[in-house]
C-alpha cells in the first residue's frame, strides 16, 4: 500500500459515457505495478481506486474524478448540458465575459408594471455606468468587424488588430484621432505581418478614409507601439489576385516560380510588390494558356498598365522567357 509507483504521464480525461463501476485500464507507458510489473489495471471510480489485475495491489486511492458529473450520448445533449461559455476574445470590448441587461421584451408582459419600470431603470443605469473605454471599444470593434468581413481577412488578423487597438486606447493614442483611421492603420500593419496584405487602395475603399490619413495614422501607431513592419512580398498577393482573375493553380505556381527566379537575380529591389505580382501573373497566364489582357490584370490589382508593361519587360528579358512568351502568343 505504501510502496511507490511510476507515472510516466498524465492520463487524458475523457467524457464519461460508460457505467461508473470498475473499468479496465491498460497503459504500459503510464502506470506500472511496482510488485509484479503488470501494466493492466482495474479502475473503480465509485471507490476512487486503481487496482492491479494480477496481484491486487492498490496503486492509487482517493483519486479525483475530473470528468463531468453528467452524461451525454450525442452532440445535442452535450451542447445542452455544457456550462462553459465561449473562449475569451479581444474582438469583444468585454473579452466576452461581462453581463448585460438586454431588451427582453418578449418576457416583460409576464411581470407587473412596477417591475417593468424597474427593469427599464436598471437598463438605463447599466448603460450610464459603462466606462468610456468600453464605449469606445464597443463602437470601434463593431467597425473593425465590418472591415474584416468586407476585406475577407482571417480571424487571426481580426484578433490581433483588436488586441493592438485596445493597447492603443490604453496608451492614449486614439485621443485626438478618429478611431477608424487607427483601426485601418492596424489592419494594414497586421495583415502584412501575417502574410495576407491589403493595399492602401483596398483599405481606403473599404473604410472610406483617404490614403493620406491612413498613412499618417500608420506611421504614428507603428512608432508608438514599437511595431516593425517589413516590406510586403510579391508572392503574398498571388493567391488573392489569381482568384479574382479566375486563374488556375498552375498559373499561380508558375507565377511564384517567376518571382522566386527574379528574386535570385535581384530584380525586385525598389519595385512595388503589387506591380511585380501583376506582371508575374500576366506572364504565367500566357505561358499556361490562360491569357488575360493587361487591362484586366491592372483593374484587379489596382496598378496602371504602364507599370505592368515595365515589370513585364524586365522579367521577360532578365529571365530569358521572351521566346517562350512569343511562341505562346502566336499559338493563341
Amino acid at each position: 500500500m505504501g510502496q511507490e509507483f511510476e507515472i510516466a504521464g498524465e492520463e487524458e480525461i475523457m467524457e464519461d459515457t460508460t457505467p461508473r463501476s470498475e473499468e479496465p485500464k491498460k497503459s504500459a507507458s503510464k502506470l506500472k505495478c511496482p510488485d509484479c510489473g503488470c501494466t493492466e489495471f482495474k479502475e473503480d471510480r465509485v471507490k476512487g481506486e486503481v487496482v492491479c489485475t494480477r496481484c491486487g495491489l492498490v496503486l492509487e486511492d482517493n483519486i479525483i474524478d475530473e470528468a463531468p458529473e453528467w452524461r451525454a450520448f450525442d452532440a445535442e445533449q452535450r451542447n445542452q448540458k455544457a456550462r462553459a461559455g465561449a473562449p475569451l476574445t479581444y474582438t469583444k470590448h468585454d473579452m466576452g465575459v461581462s453581463t448585460e441587461i438586454g431588451m427582453g421584451l418578449g418576457e416583460l408582459y409576464k411581470v407587473s408594471g412596477k417591475k417593468r419600470a424597474q427593469y427599464y431603470r436598471l437598463r438605463k443605469w447599466h448603460k450610464r455606468l459603462t466606462k468610456s473605454k468600453d464605449r469606445n471599444l464597443g463602437f470601434a470593434l463593431s467597425e473593425l468587424n465590418r472591415l474584416i468581413s468586407h476585406m475577407s481577412l482571417p480571424k487571426t488578423v481580426h484578433e490581433e488588430v483588436a488586441r493592438l487597438y485596445e493597447k492603443a486606447v490604453d496608451k492614449g493614442l486614439v485621443r485626438g484621432r478618429s478611431m477608424e483611421s487607427v483601426i485601418t492603420a492596424l489592419i494594414y500593419i497586421v495583415a502584412r505581418k501575417q502574410g495576407t496584405p491589403r493595399t492602401l487602395d483596398e483599405i481606403s475603399e473599404a473604410s472610406d478614409i483617404e490614403k493620406r490619413e491612413i498613412g499618417r495614422a500608420y506611421r504614428y501607431v507603428a512608432r508608438e507601439l514599437g511595431l516593425r513592419i517589413l516590406p510586403a512580398k510579391a508572392q503574398d498577393y498571388l493567391p488573392r489576385f489569381s482568384a479574382k482573375l479566375q486563374l488556375s493553380g498552375e498559373v499561380q505556381a508558375r507565377a511564384r516560380k517567376i518571382i522566386q527566379a527574379a528574386k535570385l537575380k535581384d530584380l525586385l529591389s525598389g519595385k512595388g510588390p503589387t506591380g511585380v505580382a501583376a506582371a508575374a501573373l500576366y506572364i504565367a497566364a500566357v505561358l499556361e494558356g490562360e491569357k488575360r489582357t493587361q487591362r484586366e490584370v491592372a483593374d484587379i490589382v489596382g496598378v496602371t498598365e504602364v507599370t505592368i508593361r515595365n515589370r513585364y519587360k524586365e522579367l521577360v528579358d532578365k529571365l530569358g522567357l521572351e521566346e517562350e512568351v512569343e511562341k505562346r502568343n502566336e499559338e493563341a
